[in-house]
């Protein structure tokens, strides 16, 4: 009996013995963590947040880059009643829906007049800022259709951008030619500084049009954008889709065209140089350098004047 005591206590008492020692293992196996890894991944922590930054960059760039070259203005705070012109507005360009996504002006001329002008203004404000440059060309005996791209003044908004403006303007011919019956032979497309650069794109595409005069039209319009301090910080080429190369456009028009440039009045025709994409031309065409002086609106309606009465009988 007093064997089998002593036995059970041998039996109870070895746990006690083993306990503290597999406590003293298990501490000393916890992991550690090195410091070279924990500077691995604070620089790739960082190096996301900057990507994730730079990437936001992008975006709000490819969003609001149209801003640095189109500057429309919504409100037409004039027509051409204000300067005592007859005009009909006009909705035009439907939508799915019916809804006219263009708006503008129809100025009729005389019933003799040959030539129907579509005047495609600039960057800048909208219709009600063109109504000097519809005057004149009204005046010249032409019937005059002008109207705001999508964006601009009373129609649709949309951003503004080159594919929207040749969309824009090949609707004003649709317009003309399929509602008005105006032959395409008797349009003349007129363009004022980057509406200049419009006109020359869409003549180069139309060969069937009359003629087209350009108006100072501008030499590097992406430049606003490219230029740019924040362009420098993205892939700016690779989000922005203008070009406005002018004189690759320029190389295939095949239609009389009208160039006019201003120059300071102390200039002289021999100080300036022919732009590049007027010599691209290979059809006929006539520069004229016009200085702002009092001179100048009686200057350019006789060059216009002349160069209207040189173009083809249109075909009906």
């Amino acid at each position: 009996m007093k064997k089998a005591k002593s036995s059970g206590k041998a039996r109870a008492s070895s746990p006690a013995r083993t306990a503290p020692g597999r406590g003293l293992n298990s501490a000393s196996e916890l992991p550690t963590v090195s410091g070279k890894w924990l500077l691995s991944a604070g620089a790739t922590a960082i190096a996301a947040a900057l990507l994730c930054a730079w990437g936001t960059l992008c975006i709000l760039f490819w969003q609001g880059s149209w801003q640095l070259l189109y500057h429309p203005a919504s409100a037409v705070t004039r027509t051409p009643a204000s300067v005592n012109l007859p005009f009909e507005s006009i909705g035009f360009a439907a939508n799915a829906a019916g809804e006219p996504q263009l708006r503008g002006w129809w100025i009729p001329a005389s019933s003799q007049a040959r030539f129907t002008a579509v005047y495609l203004h600039g960057a800048d404000g909208n219709l009600g800022d063109s109504l000097n440059a519809l005057s004149r060309l009204h005046t010249a005996g032409l019937n005059v259709f002008a109207f705001d791209y999508r964006g601009y003044g009373q129609s649709h908004f949309a951003h503004p951008s080159q594919t929207r403006w040749r969309e824009d303007a090949d609707s004003a011919l649709a317009y003309l030619t399929g509602t008005r019956h105006i032959p395409a032979s008797a349009i003349v497309l007129v363009g004022r500084d980057l509406g200049a650069n419009l006109a020359l794109e869409v003549a180069s595409a139309h060969a069937d049009l009359a003629g087209v005069v350009l108006e100072a039209p501008l030499e590097s319009p992406t430049a606003a954008i490219f230029n740019d301090a924040r362009a420098r910080l993205v892939p700016a080429h690779l989000l922005v889709r203008d070009r406005w190369q002018s004189p690759i456009a320029a190389s295939n028009v095949l239609i009389p065209s009208l160039w006019f440039y201003w120059i300071p009045e102390r200039s002289t025709e021999l100080e300036q140089d022919k732009p590049e994409a007027y010599e691209k031309v290979p059809a006929r065409k006539s520069l004229v350098w016009l200085t702002d002086s009092p001179d100048e609106p009686e200057q350019f309606m006789s060059a216009l004047s002349r160069w209207i009465d040189r173009l083809p009988t249109p075909a009906h």
